[in-house]
């Protein structure tokens, strides 16, 4: 039993070992994923947005179909390249993205707003009204007390 101990050792080492070594040479090429993601999608995706005038390009309906092939892409290239979806290397490619496309874009369009005072005025009045007639009726049962026993 005490001989296991050290070949025990020796194995958990080796297999620390492989798995630093191992994950380069099998697993994702994240230069070469970039270098794909750039030539295939970065590549259609700016043919796409140059066919938009540059005004559209904040408006989510006309560029969303665009976005949408381009995030396809990056998880088909993934795929491909047996490459986890999505990683580091996917966000800072969409950073980059959003800084040369959108980073004129207003967030107006995309903000909170309170709703118009047409529909948020009943919100607001209905449950007030209702809170007022129950406290009237509830003082007004309580002053007539004769024909509750």
């Amino acid at each position: 039993m005490a001989s296991q101990g050290p070949s025990l050792l020796k194995a958990g080492l080796l297999m620390l070992l492989a798995a630093q070594i191992l994950p380069p040479a099998s697993g994702c090429n994240r230069r070469f994923y970039e270098i794909m993601i750039g030539e295939f999608c970065q590549a259609k995706f700016r043919l796409d947005m140059t066919g938009l005038e540059r005004g559209a390009w904040c408006s989510w309906p006309k560029t969303m179909k665009i976005y949408e092939e381009l995030t396809n892409c990056t998880h088909q290239v993934a795929l491909k390249m047996d490459c986890f979806w999505p990683n580091g290397v996917v966000d800072d490619f969409f950073m980059q993205i959003h800084r040369d496309y959108f980073s004129d874009c207003a967030l107006t369009g995309r903000l909170l707003h309170d709703p118009p005072i047409g529909i948020l005025a009943p919100f607001i009045a209905v449950p007030v009204l209702i809170t007022l007639l129950m406290t009237a009726a509830v003082v007004w049962r309580s002053k007539r007390t004769e024909g509750v026993l």
